[in-house]
């Protein structure tokens, strides 16, 4: 599938209300690409992520994910993405192991299958010994953790990423990133959305900025860093957004507590 044109945007928008959260977004993303879709809160990342996810159905433009239009083949783009939200409703009740088997069945692999690779997924993250703890006793890292798993369980070919690093410890972290090299170079497609600059700088190939729901930056770092000389993606961004004011604002901080 590498180098293939897998989504396709054309003049995306959405509206809540009187608000328009995107402004005509245009992207075409290829397989084998670790995109990271960045920009401030509000900017639309998390709507457009939802979108492409066939989580929102409302929206103007025209959107194709392997070919196929996402607002009439729906159930066929589903059941070739993973999707991990930074939050997300787990069964609490149930342990690991049964909401993979859960995840694994909707998806419609065998429960052997399920089972092995849960058990595979789950030692990857050394909470293979909590297989069979119930979710509800779990820390946030613990229940993220088994989200990314169960969201990766049915080898999907494009995976979008909503802040999905959230609670993680240091060590996950450092795996996650080089999971995600490895399923790039393996021809998977990574949709991220962040604001960890230092980690979507690292390991994206190709950087879209977006801020009040239109695209203002696209490109790798290094090609965009050409156009601006700036030393790393934060300050890239803060220039771009207009944000440049945050010494000010931290000393006005402190300075409130003063008397």
């Amino acid at each position: 599938m590498n180098n293939q044109i897998i989504v396709e945007i054309r003049n995306l928008q959405k509206n809540y209300g009187q608000k328009q959260v995107l402004q005509g977004i245009n992207l075409e993303i290829t397989s084998g690409q670790i995109i990271g879709y960045i920009g401030p809160n509000g900017a639309g990342k998390s709507t457009t992520v939802k979108i492409l996810c066939g989580l929102i159905s409302d929206f103007l433009g025209e959107v194709t994910i392997f070919g196929k239009d996402l607002r009439t083949q729906t159930l066929d783009i589903k059941r070739q993405i993973g999707y991990i939200p930074e939050n997300a409703v787990l069964y609490e009740s149930l342990t690991p192991l049964e909401f993979m088997e859960f995840v694994g069945e909707m998806r419609g692999l065998g429960t052997e299958q399920t089972r092995d690779k849960a058990e595979k997924l789950m030692n990857i993250f050394e909470m293979k010994p909590h297989l069979n703890q119930r979710i509800a006793t779990f820390s946030k890292g613990m229940r993220q953790k088994v989200l990314i798993c169960s969201a990766l369980l049915h080898n999907p070919d494009l995976i979008f990423m909503d802040e999905p690093l959230s609670g993680l410890d240091a060590n996950s972290v450092i795996m996650v990133k080089e999971m995600l090299i490895h399923l790039a170079h393996d021809g998977k497609t990574i949709f991220y959305s962040s604001h960890l600059m230092d980690v979507v700088e690292k390991i994206s190939d190709r950087i879209i900025l977006i801020d009040q729901g239109k695209v203002i930056a696209d490109g790798s770092f290094d090609d965009l860093n050409k156009l601006s000389h700036d030393e790393n993606l934060e300050k890239m961004f803060t220039r771009l957004t207009g944000n440049t004011d945050h010494g000010e604002k931290a000393e006005a901080f402190i300075n409130a507590f003063e008397k």
